[in-house]
């Protein structure tokens, strides 16, 4: 990925912050075939440092868990990403030299994966997932929930795995690179906008603006 250094985001816990905050990723593997990219819900694991490992799960018929030619993989997290329109730069106003963008953040994870084919562990992995998405709710699904035949029979149908994370690529393309009052007009642009990802971009701007002092 091409990561200007105005827009490299390096800190281990943003960048983990961010996969847990879009925890539905695509994981691009490497076959006979050629390449192959399925789209799996994650977690990620602080442990071991420093970079920590990615876990997941998918159906036992998915060919993607045998089909591998090398552990080498790449999981890829999309989070806010929206249109820039240049008529909010202030500058261009003067200049009339600009064009359309469009801000987004990203993060790239590096690493082997190991197939775990074990009960227990897919069980567990699986209870996790839904723990942390049921958690908000009033009233939340549990699987034990769930006969535990019915439970044993779905868990056979799910193969588990674990990326061991070896290099971790972000990029947050917010803006950095215009001038102060350009990013000012920015933000009132999207929060004019309004939808949820121009109000995420609008955060993410102003962010990094004030991180820049």
């Amino acid at each position: 990925m091409y990561v200007p250094p105005p827009f490299e985001e390096t800190r281990v816990s943003v960048l983990h912050e961010a996969v847990r905050a879009n925890p539905f990723g695509t994981l691009v593997t490497l076959t006979d075939k050629g390449l192959d990219a399925n789209h799996i819900p994650f977690e990620i694991d602080p442990e071991p440092a420093p970079l920590g490992t990615l876990r997941g799960h998918v159906a036992r018929a998915n060919p993607v868990w045998r089909d591998f030619t090398t552990p080498d993989v790449l999981a890829i997290f999309q989070g806010p990403h929206t249109y820039i329109s240049p008529s909010w730069y202030p500058t261009a106003r003067e200049t009339r030299k600009a064009v359309p963008t469009w801000n987004y953040v990203v993060v790239h994870v590096h690493g082997a994966i190991r197939i775990i084919d074990d009960a227990t562990w897919v069980r567990a992995q699986l209870e996790r997932l839904v723990t942390r998405f049921e958690s908000s709710r009033s009233n939340p699904w549990r699987v034990s929930d769930l006969p535990a035949d019915y439970v044993a029979t779905m868990v056979r149908g799910v193969v588990g795995f674990e990326v061991q994370v070896t290099r971790l690529i972000g990029k947050w393309k917010v803006s950095q690179n215009r001038p102060a009052d350009d990013v000012h007009g920015i933000v009132e642009g999207l929060q004019a906008g309004g939808t949820d990802a121009d109000l995420d971009m609008a955060r993410l701007v102003r962010d990094a603006r004030d991180d820049q002092g």
